[in-house]
């Protein structure tokens, strides 16, 4: 099979809108190709098409001539004290180059020790040594990448402790803090996910507001949308990004407080397990243009 050849996208189309874009799965291709849906621009998870060729590769290509693109990637682990993956960035390379995106962006987090994966986003301690180590490492992959990479907070269960030789103390950085400091000492910007700062300020104990208001306006890039689940944990109420249902309540209003601060950034509906009809996650993606619109008012 040949590799199919991506058509030229308009300059004025490459650009992601202010709009609300669909996270594309697999299992929507057809639907999306068949229909061509209105759908401001759509994100991809970069590993789905390391492929040099085949069905995933050509469904893209397709949708990809029709709509603007972001790819999200889950495989760099950023974090991680293993040497960076320099096959794994040649390979998201590649396929920057073919379908020559909007944005790229990864997790502020590690997956692998000793070689070994594992098949979750973990989070860093928000220490001055993990901001040095992983902001080093972001910017070997945007020298690869001839470009700015975002990166995005992930959701977290537990707090660290950062241990010295002499005594433990408590991590010296909010995770707001963390955040922006490896992103002004990458040079990369920010991907910031809405749901997993309700949840994070929800299992953490802080207050969303704090966190929205701790991060400089020109860092944030594109917003993620998201459901999570509500778990019983030896009695203690905790909430998990789940990415399996529709966005609550309060995450609407995050949302909504987001967009007055941070103004029309290109927002993303993510939606993983349970994966419902594509109507509904348009659904998703109108009350999310309804949303900001709303908050752009109420603001002037």
């Amino acid at each position: 099979m040949t590799t199919p050849v991506v058509p030229v996208v308009p300059a004025e189309q490459a650009a992601l809108a202010a709009g609300t874009g669909i996270g594309l799965r697999a299992a929507h291709h057809t639907a999306v190709m068949s229909t061509l849906p209105r759908v401001a621009w759509f994100e991809v998870h970069s590993e789905n098409y390391f492929a040099e060729g085949g069905v995933q590769i050509e469904c893209l290509s397709e949708i990809r001539s029709r709509y603007p693109l972001s790819l999200h990637g889950v495989g760099l682990s950023l974090g991680s004290t293993d040497p960076l993956d320099r096959h794994h960035v040649s390979r998201l390379k590649r396929l920057v180059r073919r379908f020559e995106p909007a944005l790229v962006s990864d997790h502020l987090s590690w997956s692998s020790v000793g070689g070994r994966f594992l098949n979750d986003l973990l989070p860093l301690p928000h220490t001055e040594e993990a901001i040095r180590h992983v902001a080093g490492r972001i910017v070997q992959v945007q020298d690869v990448l001839g470009r700015r990479i975002l990166i995005e907070n992930v959701s977290s269960y537990v707090r660290f402790t950062a241990q010295s030789a002499s005594r433990v103390q408590a991590a010296p950085l909010e995770e707001w803090e963390f955040i922006v400091a490896v992103a002004h000492e990458s040079g990369c910007g920010l991907l910031l996910d809405l749901n997993n700062v309700f949840v994070n300020a929800h299992n953490h104990g802080f207050d969303w507001r704090d966190y929205l208001a701790g991060i400089p306006v020109p860092l944030v890039e594109e917003f993620h949308l998201a459901g999570h689940t509500t778990v019983d944990v030896q009695g203690i109420r905790t909430l998990i990004d789940t990415h399996a249902s529709a966005v609550s309540d309060p995450v609407w209003e995050v949302h909504r407080a987001a967009s007055r601060r941070f103004g029309a950034v290109p927002t993303l509906i993510e939606w993983d397990s349970d994966l419902p009809e594509f109507t509904v996650l348009q659904a998703e993606a109108r009350k999310a243009d309804l949303n900001r619109r709303a908050a752009h008012d109420l603001a002037a």
